[in-house]
């Protein structure tokens, strides 16, 4: 099956570019090309398309090849420049070569050409792919430099390998004096326990998840932390540790205790006026309230061991009136 290949060619004779595209097709190869032989082509070109590869005359009349070789690397392109001249001169090689391209072929040996391509896409290919795990690893450096959480990473024997500016900050050790430690110093004594299924679950390869816990400062407050951790593996598939991110949530936790404290205190001294809304059992006669223990009790005293009330006596406007009425029915 033939394989895609996209090709710019700079060069000043078709007939050579021909040759060229058959030395593609007897290769394997199914070249979709397009030749240019001006800086203002070639210019074009790059930015209208996408290719594999640029192949370039070192001597033509309007644009030389070291002139191409700069306009190129000028662009940054992550594909391979290859130089197919029929001039050879040893001394002009050496001198592209070392101004940027990948090889220099000649155009009466084009047994070399296609290895050379493969080799050079290949090359450039595992370039770009190194480029972009680096790019990957500042960025993913630079997100961990900044993070508000501790993180950092340990081996199959608990030793701290990495220790970002929040664990720092978090926990009180600086990284040059923690880093080669073991983690069992960020454990409270009551946690050892908690400390030796960590490890077990780390050499296994368990995602350990996330969970409330508590860790010691290096001046051995006690934080309460949200921690979450994951297994590390190599490039082989092999468990060769974990990371860790690890959140105080010490102060949460202290204002969910004071807002407890708070609803508590609350209903204790909203409770003398809850119990006003209780059945009362009040004698229609004498008005003594029965309490609990079985007690009739004046409702005064009753109200005043319940409130702790002092009570003065006195007479309303209305009792009087009814009280001489009452006298003069008995006279």
């Amino acid at each position: 099956m033939s394989k895609a290949i996209n090709v710019l060619v700079v060069e000043d004779s078709e007939e050579d570019t021909q040759l060229l595209m058959a030395e593609l097709r007897r290769n394997g190869y199914q070249p979709k090309y397009r030749r240019v032989e001006t800086a203002e082509d070639m210019n074009s070109a790059i930015q209208q398309h996408k290719w594999d590869v640029v192949m370039s005359d070192y001597t033509m009349p309007q644009f030389s090849g070291s002139e191409a070789l700069k306009l190129f690397n000028g662009l940054k392109l992550q594909i391979p420049f290859v130089f197919v001249s029929g001039t050879y001169g040893e001394e002009a090689a050496v001198r592209m070569m070392k101004a940027g391209a990948d090889d220099y072929i000649v155009k009466g040996n084009l047994s070399r050409l296609v290895p050379a391509i493969e080799r050079e896409i290949e090359s450039a290919r595992s370039r770009h792919a190194r480029m972009r795990a680096e790019a990957a690893m500042r960025q993913f450096a630079a997100i961990i430099e900044s993070s508000e959480d501790a993180i950092y990473v340990m081996d199959l024997d608990g030793r701290i390998n990495s220790w970002n500016p929040a664990a720092e900050r978090i926990y009180g050790y600086r990284a040059e004096e923690i880093i080669g430690r073991s983690i069992a110093v960020l454990f409270p004594q009551n946690r050892r326990d908690e400390l030796l299924g960590t490890m077990a679950q780390v050499r296994r390869g368990d995602l350990v998840g996330s969970y409330d816990t508590e860790r010691q400062r290096k001046d051995g407050r006690i934080l309460s932390m949200h921690m979450s951790s994951s297994p590390i593996k190599n490039t082989e598939g092999k468990i060769i540790g974990a990371s860790v991110i690890a959140r105080d949530i010490s102060k949460q936790k202290q204002d969910d205790q004071d807002c407890l404290d708070l609803i508590a205190d609350l209903t204790r001294a909203m409770s003398p006026v809850n119990s006003t809304a209780a059945l009362l059992s009040i004698c229609s006669s004498c008005k003594r309230v029965h309490e609990n223990q079985g007690d009739w009790l004046p409702i005064e005293v009753y109200l005043a061991n319940k409130f702790d009330t002092t009570f003065t006596h006195c007479i309303c406007p209305e009792c009087p009136d009814k009280f001489r009425a009452e006298a003069d029915k008995k006279l």
